[in-house]
């Protein structure tokens, strides 16, 4: 898949090919995480995830993704 417009962010770490303007509730869309079991730090900032929608990656972003697992 071409990705126009492509920006390099690290997500975890990780360089990856983003959409410039692309938000981070895509991203984290296409990556494919449960929304509801995760906590995305941006550029070390904590993102509130009704807003998500909202928060445009640039390029050189820095982004965490820790994902909840239950247990006991």
């Amino acid at each position: 898949m071409k990705i126009k417009n492509k920006i390099k962010i690290k997500v975890n770490g990780k360089k990856i090919i983003s959409r410039e303007n692309e938000t981070v509730d895509k991203l984290v869309k296409r990556l494919k995480l449960p929304i509801n079991k995760i906590a995305i730090e941006l550029n070390k900032k904590i993102l509130d995830k009704n807003r998500l929608n909202k928060v445009k990656i640039n390029k050189n972003d820095k982004i965490e993704i820790v994902h909840f697992i239950g247990g006991g």
